[in-house]
């Protein structure tokens, strides 16, 4: 199946948002193309968003060498994790509104919770190395720090995982592992809303709701951590 590539309108506001006109504009056309609509392989984004992983990695690890000059490897180890992950580019794919220009198959717009956060995220990585691929590494770095700056120096930006740390914390604890339980999952499909609730033997539940399983479960978990005084709360 051919796809149709991005109409002038579409990519007219997409750069307009992205801050980059593309001289080559099937690179824009490919990182939003899902392998799911059938197009060759060197017309989707797979190999794109191998390149942009690294490209953002680099770029997030400057930023963050530069920007706290006395923080530790440990340190910036656990805020480079947690600003590439999946679930930060996800979000940046929300504020960016990607859902609106990605092209994807039938079975993938179907698709709910975690694998289509994956998606979202698996985009912006390929768009980051469009723009490389395009316009060269200040090209990237200009659209990573627009995006990633702010996120870099906020309070809580250098928490490990939540799930983890809560885990970690019971088992010193309580001698025990943390339970999640999916209690609701409500919203359409490209949209859903999914509440699940943390329980450890012996301390009060927690519940976090969240656009997928695992995000709600982080959320649930961190609450968890800031109501027992193990991480400050947040200032967001």
């Amino acid at each position: 199946m051919k796809m149709k590539p991005l109409s002038a309108d579409e990519r007219g506001q997409l750069e307009t948002v992205i801050g980059h006109v593309f001289a080559d504009k099937q690179w824009l056309d490919r990182a939003l193309t899902h392998a799911s609509t059938g197009t060759a392989k060197n017309a989707n984004y797979e190999r794109l968003e191998f390149l942009g992983d690294r490209v953002l990695g680099l770029c997030v690890a400057e930023l963050l060498f530069t920007t706290f000059r006395s923080a530790e490897e440990g340190e910036l180890s656990v805020r480079l994790n947690q600003l590439v992950s999946a679930d930060s580019c996800a979000i940046v794919a929300d504020e960016l509104e990607l859902h609106r220009f990605i092209r994807t198959g039938a079975d993938v717009k179907k698709l709910t919770g975690k694998r289509m956060l994956n998606v979202r995220a698996d985009v912006v990585e390929s768009l980051i190395a469009a723009l490389y691929l395009d316009g060269g590494l200040d090209v990237a770095r200009a659209f990573i720090l627009r995006y990633w700056k702010d996120r870099a120096s906020k309070p809580d930006a250098a928490r490990r995982d939540a799930k983890t740390e809560l885990q970690e914390w019971a088992h010193a604890k309580f001698a025990t592992t943390p339970s999640y339980r999916v209690d609701d999952r409500s919203g359409p499909d490209h949209d859903p809303r999914f509440t699940v609730t943390v329980e450890i033997k012996g301390v009060a539940p927690e519940t976090g709701t969240d656009r997928s399983k695992r995000a709600a479960e982080q959320v649930a978990a961190t609450k968890l951590l800031e109501r027992e005084g193990i991480w400050p709360k947040s200032q967001d």
